[in-house]
């Protein structure tokens, strides 16, 4: 009985705030209500029009952009770091605790905080130093902007994978790494043929997490950009959030809502399919 007391509540509040937002939003697709006012249901109208639409190709096109590049420099700098801070070096829980920091900073605050240095404090540098690169704002390029935004969501997402790594890291028997030292393996060597292979699962982790959580960005976009200049950084979770709530397209959003959620599952399955055989060859 003290189980269910625990549990029902709980379920309670997860279906009422999650799962029921979930069903009415796809409910909602299948109709040309705005928000606010009557509607009536248009079936597939909504999602025929999606494939259709200029602005919301751009938007794929900027989202899996920016995903794919972040989800690489995550994974490549976190793992690097891990096996920095997982060696025998000094102060080394301090350093982990440094390095965590961008983790549990807001998104939103860091975004604006990150604004005012590329529109004010690098310009002025650049200019000092005379850098031409540095002495204009990053984010008001249209060509550029997007990389700031991978700058800044990159720095946050690190600290996380970091401490994912570093957990796989310790689960290694250092007597392997012994064994290694005496058959005259060199670093290198012996990470290609014992460290990268044991750490697979954290690895199949820390890739399919950046690469989701990538492929949703928002707040930096709110915080840095808001989705400019003109429509240069305008990613599908903006996209759904700008034009379904202040574009009166509320239901045409939730259809883009719902296939951009079959496309997150879809990537994520794959991700996790193509990874875990991997895991099971080595």
């Amino acid at each position: 009985m003290a189980f269910y007391m625990m549990t029902i509540p709980a379920l309670i509040l997860f279906f009422t705030f999650h799962t029921l937002p979930l069903i009415k939003g796809i409910f909602y697709s299948f109709t040309d209500w705005n928000g606010y006012s009557d509607w009536k249901f248009i079936g597939l109208k909504n999602f025929i029009n999606v494939f259709q639409d200029d602005t919301i190709r751009n938007a794929y096109g900027f989202t899996f952009k920016f995903a794919i590049l972040t989800t690489i420099i995550v994974n490549v700098i976190s793992l690097a770091i891990a096996i920095a801070l997982n060696a025998a070096i000094k102060f080394k829980n301090v350093l982990r605790a440094i390095f965590f920091l961008p983790n549990i900073l807001g998104v939103l605050i860091v975004g604006y905080i990150f604004n005012y240095v590329f529109a004010q404090l690098l310009p002025q540098l650049g200019t000092y130093l005379n850098i031409p690169i540095l002495s204009s704002n990053i984010l008001g390029n249209p060509d550029l902007a997007w990389l700031g935004i991978v700058f800044v969501a990159s720095w946050q997402s690190i600290a996380f994978s970091t401490i994912i790594y570093i957990s796989g890291l310790q689960t290694i028997d250092q007597d392997i790494y012994e064994a290694s030292d005496i058959d005259g393996a060199n670093k290198w060597k012996t990470f290609i043929k014992i460290t990268f292979p044991l750490i697979a699962p954290f690895f199949t982790i820390n890739m399919v997490l950046s690469l989701k959580n990538s492929l949703m960005v928002f707040d930096q976009i709110i915080a840095m950009t808001g989705g400019g200049p003109g429509n240069a950084t305008q990613s599908i979770s903006y996209v759904i959030f700008h034009f379904g709530f202040s574009g009166g397209n509320f239901a045409y959003q939730s259809a883009n809502a719902v296939l951009y959620f079959i496309v997150i599952v879809a990537i994520s399955l794959f991700q996790l399919k193509v990874l875990a055989k991997r895991e099971v060859d080595l």
